[in-house]
């Protein structure tokens, strides 16, 4: 009868050896399942992190590009505005230097006349203060 008992016995020692190793089992799987939802919740937050940060990217570099874009046209009009002004003086100039250059020809002209006796008799010179207009 022993052998029966002892057969018995080592029958029961298997089955609760195999449900020791089978609570293990299921502790590992719980503690894979654990791992895997907090790996899955951390980089759905990471995601969601990257993308306010993404957007907050955007909503900077809007915002700059916008500044830039401000400033360029300011400089643009700025510089039209002073362009214009320059062709006006510049303009202003141009009139009295080719004025003042065709005195300065017409004087020329008059005195290569007088030299050669060409610029009419004396007396209308001598009225004219000697034949350049000042």
């Amino acid at each position: 009868m022993a052998s029966r008992d002892e057969s018995y016995r080592a029958g029961e020692t298997k089955g609760q050896a195999q449900e020791k190793a089978q609570r293990g089992m299921d502790a590992m799987k719980d503690k894979a399942q654990e791992a895997k939802d907090k790996a899955s919740g951390a980089a759905h937050s990471a995601g969601d992190r990257t993308q306010e940060a993404k957007d907050q990217t955007g909503g900077y570099m809007g915002a700059a590009k916008d500044k830039a874009s401000g400033a360029a046209q300011a400089t643009k009009e700025k510089a039209s505005e002073t362009a214009q002004a320059g062709k006006e003086k510049t303009g202003g100039f141009m009139q009295q230097t080719g004025e003042q250059v065709k005195q300065m020809a017409k004087g020329a002209g008059d005195a290569v006349k007088n030299t050669f006796g060409m610029g009419g008799d004396a007396t209308e010179q001598g009225r004219q203060g000697g034949g350049v207009e000042k």
